[in-house]
């Protein structure tokens, strides 16, 4: 009964990323690395505006508390 237990609790098997920094380049078609560029790209928006967020948050604090 473990057994099943731990299949229904498990946490869903992760999928391989769609792209890997260093990964092999070799096989891919043109429209495969066009892909993971707008992958990448997408990615770095993304990371961007979270860093923005956090200084905007850090300011915000130390406005705050500044005396």
């Amino acid at each position: 009964m473990i057994a099943d237990d731990e299949g229904v609790f498990a946490p869903p098997p992760r999928r391989p990323p769609a792209h890997e920094i260093g990964q092999a380049l070799d096989d891919l078609s043109a429209h495969q690395l066009d892909e993971r560029i707008a992958l990448l790209r997408a990615e770095i928006a993304r990371l961007e505006a979270a860093r923005e967020a956090k200084r905007a948050s850090k300011q915000a604090a130390a406005a705050f508390f500044k005396i």
